[in-house]
């Protein structure tokens, strides 16, 4: 395993920072790096912009219109973007979805739904959790039923990040009742505006509606919308599932957060305290050994190997990494960081601090990371599956 980077992917970093510093706007740089709220509009703002770049399905091979880097590219302009402050994609649709059309879908459904996706133009939200059917996904209900040249889908998903926003949405559903519970499951694209979708946010205990409850009722969805065959969709998520965990994993956001961390503890006076130094120095360690666990991925991409098996990993430990800098900050701050006021996370707030305005946010990050070592396939659940796929 080849760790260092070779000159030509050293060039390749300098010109994505370039690019990346001179067009990123500032205002949004500001919101990332200090943690205040993001809108619709600064979210679908950058992706537009990497959308006319042709960066916003990075990971996309050219026949699709992506760039066709390689793994080690792919990874260097995570962080690079990263770090100067860009917000991360929102990977529903060039992340997740759209792997899963360039696999499984039609050249006609490629044809008309990767354009809008590689754009930044349509927002996708993810069909899959549902009340009684989280970590044991297999156990779904939300029925799609064939007549004719559509399906008619009726009951509901939750759990649904940034449904408030979505133009469409990817659905697993239950098309058979026979068999395993794998076997009767497909994936259906559903148009969010269709009669019949109602979505209801869910308030966050950091006071944020990020997800939502989104119902079917009699939705009518034209039978063309069907990815693949009809049953084989747990296929077709699995394969979605592993991007999704390995995008969890969000490494360069954490080397970004260290470096705030380290911010607020020098303003705070904490950074001098030799037991505080020994947390952020345990927290570094844990960050480049998550580090060294994505290279690894990456590595065994370039040889030809499918490093797979491992995301479960990169999830654990990534999300895991996720609660302790918040924890942290929180630790640095004190009492300042209990207050939370949710005005304070809008740019531009000319209310009354509690401490410094830096500190402001911190509550509701770290209310907010008590969710990530549940979603995306609980921390429990996946360490069971490390134990039968890796370690046998």
């Amino acid at each position: 395993m080849d760790l260092a980077f070779t000159p030509e992917e050293q060039q390749f970093r300098e010109e994505v920072r370039a690019w990346v510093r001179e067009n990123l706007p500032p205002e949004i740089a500001h919101k990332v790096h200090n943690a205040l709220h993001l809108t619709r509009d600064d979210m679908q703002r950058w992706a537009r912009i990497l959308g006319k770049k042709g960066w916003l399905g990075y990971g996309w091979p050219k026949q699709f219109g992506g760039p066709g880097w390689t793994a080690v590219q792919k990874h260097l302009f995570e962080e690079e973007a990263a770090l100067a402050g860009a917000p991360r994609i929102v990977p529903f649709g060039p992340v997740m979805v759209a792997p899963v059309i360039m696999a499984f879908g039609s050249p006609e459904q490629q044809k008309r739904f990767l354009p809008g996706i590689a754009s930044g133009e349509v927002w996708w939200s993810q069909g899959y959790s549902e009340p009684g059917s989280g970590s044991d996904l297999a156990s779904l209900k939300c029925r799609a039923e064939r007549r004719g040249d559509k399906y008619i889908v009726n009951g509901q998903k939750t759990w649904t990040t940034l449904a408030q926003h979505g133009d469409w949405i990817f659905c697993l559903v239950r098309t058979s009742t026979e068999g395993k519970p794998q076997t009767g499951i497909s994936f259906l694209l559903v148009d969010m505006k269709s009669p019949g979708v109602t979505v209801r946010p869910i308030v966050m205990l950091d006071g944020s509606p990020e997800v939502n409850e989104v119902f079917f009722d009699n939705v009518e969805v034209p039978a063309e919308n069907l990815i693949g065959e009809e049953n084989k969709g747990w296929t077709y998520a699995k394969h979605l599932l592993s991007h999704e965990r390995t995008n969890i994993a969000d490494v360069n956001r954490a080397k970004r957060e260290l470096e705030r961390l380290k911010r607020i503890a020098r303003s705070e006076g904490v950074y001098t305290d030799t037991r505080f130094r020994d947390e952020i120095a345990k927290l570094e360690v844990d960050v480049v050994a998550l580090e060294m666990l994505v290279l690894r991925v990456l590595s065994a991409e370039k040889s030809g190997k499918n490093p797979l098996d491992i995301a479960g990993l990169l999830k654990i430990k990534g999300s895991e990494i996720q609660q302790r800098y918040s924890e942290l900050m929180m630790l640095a701050a004190g009492p300042y960081a209990i207050p939370f006021v949710l005005e304070a996370m809008e740019a531009g707030y000319q209310g009354e601090f509690v401490g410094a305005a830096t500190l402001a946010p911190l509550a509701a990050t770290y209310l907010n990371m008590r969710k990530t070592t549940i979603y995306g396939g609980s921390n429990e659940v996946q360490r069971n599956i490390v134990a039968q796929t890796v370690l046998g």
